[in-house]
């Protein structure tokens, strides 16, 4: 299926209006489709797999800026750090400990947010409310990490057709980034993030305050 041109223009303006950041969702598409959309002046695209995100980043412009939107495993942090503009998924200390080793190895700090499980499905990945302080805390005390930037939080809605659902999840996650911006960053630069809707629940994620969008099929068509 072709390139969505006029749906990209028409969320592209709409997005940059209500300064929020479209992230393309490429995953499984042709490095031809995302030269096509770069051509008409999109820059962030999300990949899910290491792999094929190191293949396309090789094949593709240089300032095109890759989000990692998948579920990432800490050993394969070392063949997307020289590049990676963002981690999504950052669910663990772990993980957030090899991201700034590699960070370090690359004279590089790494953009990451920190995943939050709000959805009703026990499938998806995240912190809950009490997983996310205490990684705050250690992440803002003893343990340094002078190679990453956490930027903000992301999560993912129940794949529902129920509205008020969704919108009560996304809901949740706007209060929960308030509230950690409050206690644990001070400029308003450092923590600016908040990362939640896809093609299906886009619109009511950016009526709860979310500023980054990750739309796949609506631009690329179905997978």
């Amino acid at each position: 299926m072709p390139v969505q041109k006029d749906t990209y223009l028409q969320l592209s303006e709409l997005f940059k209006s209500q300064r929020v950041t479209l992230v393309a969702v490429s995953k499984t598409k042709p490095a031809s489709d995302i030269e096509e959309m770069y051509a008409l002046g999109q820059r962030d695209f999300g990949e899910n797999y290491v792999q094929e995100l190191v293949e396309k980043q090789a094949l593709l412009p240089a300032d095109i800026q890759w989000h990692f939107i998948g579920h990432l495993q800490s050993n394969k942090v070392k063949y997307i750090a020289p590049f990676v503009y963002m981690i999504h998924g950052v669910d663990s200390l772990k993980l957030l400990q090899m991201i700034n080793r590699q960070g370090a190895t690359h004279s590089r700090k790494i953009r990451c947010l920190l995943q939050v499980h709000i959805a009703a499905e026990e499938t998806k990945f995240g912190l809950d409310n009490n997983e996310l302080m205490h990684l705050l805390q250690e992440i803002s005390g003893e343990q340094i990490l002078e190679h990453v930037q956490v930027c903000g939080l992301m999560g993912m809605a129940s794949f529902s057709d129920d509205v008020q659902k969704v919108r009560t999840e996304f809901r949740k996650l706007k209060s929960l980034f308030d509230d950690v911006k409050e206690k644990f960053f001070y400029h308003e630069d450092q923590f600016s993030e908040l990362s939640m809707g896809m093609s299906g629940d886009y619109t009511i994620a950016i009526e709860e305050g979310s500023t980054m969008v990750r739309i796949g099929s609506l631009l690329f068509g179905s997978r």
